[in-house]
């Protein structure tokens, strides 16, 4: 039986019960953006035998081939979003922590939001003791990297220095866990069929998106994984909130309509990706991480008719055909890029 290492434990134990299959690799892609490029190490592996009666259920991990490892350069972007803040300037080679560099004086900036102590933040370090790399009450400070390192108190992002520390937009001190559930669908011709891409001659893909308020970009639903939650529930809350609240239904329509997703995210998913995002808020001390699972609904008779049209502003949720041309918020579009090659499909 095989199952991935330094899973956190609710989510290892949801996707086995719920039979996920996954694919875990490091991944990488090159972004149009005005930041040096360089590249983070993830320590996710391929896997380990387990001998838990738990995993039982668990079938056999489908693994892809090594891929090149996960891009950290939107964590270095000049400035900070949401702030007149600008980081201080790390080129590629004063990536690593082991690399000594007197001279790196990093910005210190934690968001007045996150400043008044909202439930979702953790408190400045000095006034509470977290208990890193672990899971800690009901906060899992664990990464899916593995280990990382903690200096004079503070975590150390480890895919390497941003040029900015504190807390930023970011709740948690250390990884900021999430999931990102990518529902897709076929993109079908009035007969029903099919559309093929003229150029790759594949079937064309299309995934639910949302238009995020703070950047305008348009990304997966996703969001994070409250304190205690399991993330097959944080993939389905998150994706109704942010489906359902979008659309002009009466409350049994909506009612109708979450019977569908209840019924589509039931189904086995697929995990196309879990570890570290290439995200403009991340810090040298806080970090975002995700697992994204891809739900597919294949015969078109679940989320396949929520009333959703390419270019609807209401709500700024709308079905958008996957291709690479595409631009999408921080490490979406290798989730999405990952999802196509899975289903077989047009990028």
């Amino acid at each position: 039986m095989v199952q991935v290492r330094n899973w956190a434990g609710p989510i290892r134990i949801t996707l086995i019960l719920l039979g996920f299959r996954h694919s875990v690799y490091s991944v990488g892609t090159r972004h149009h953006f005005s930041c040096p490029l360089a590249w983070c190490i993830s320590a996710t592996k391929a896997s380990e035998t387990a001998g838990d009666s738990a995993h039982s259920h668990c079938t056999s991990i489908s693994s892809l081939s090594t891929m090149p490892s996960v891009a950290h350069v939107k964590a270095r972007c000049p400035q900070y979003p949401g702030s007149e803040t600008r980081r201080f300037p790390v080129p590629d080679d004063k990536l690593k922590w082991e690399t000594k560099w007197a001279d790196y004086k990093p910005v210190n900036y934690t968001a007045p939001s996150v400043l008044k102590k909202p439930s979702w933040a953790d408190p400045d370090i000095g006034s509470f003791s977290p208990h890193f790399n672990s899971l800690d009450g009901s906060v899992d400070r664990r990464s899916h990297l593995g280990t990382y390192g903690v200096d004079q108190g503070k975590p150390l992002n480890p895919c390497g220095r941003t040029g900015l520390n504190g807390r930023g937009l970011l709740g948690r001190w250390g990884p900021n866990l999430a999931a990102d559930p990518i529902v897709t669908r076929w993109k079908r011709d009035s007969a029903g069929q099919r559309v093929l891409n003229a150029r790759s001659e594949l079937p064309v893909l299309q995934f639910i998106s949302i238009k995020r308020k703070d950047c305008g970009e348009w990304a997966i639903p996703g969001g994070m994984v409250d304190p205690g939650e399991v993330v097959s529930l944080t993939l389905q809350r998150e994706f109704s909130e942010e489906a359902l609240n979008s659309l002009k239904a009466s409350p049994k329509e909506k009612e109708k309509l979450q019977e569908r997703i209840t019924r589509l995210f039931k189904s086995p998913g697929l995990q196309v990706y879990k570890g570290y995002v290439d995200d403009p808020r991340n810090t040298d001390n806080s970090w975002m991480e995700t697992v994204a699972v891809n739900f597919h609904d294949e015969t078109g008779d679940s989320v396949s008719e929520l009333p959703l049209q390419a270019g609807d502003d209401a709500g700024h949720v709308c079905w958008i055909d996957i291709d690479s041309a595409v631009s999408l918020y921080a490490s979406h579009s290798q989730f999405l890029k990952t999802t196509t090659k899975e289903r077989h499909a047009h990028w």
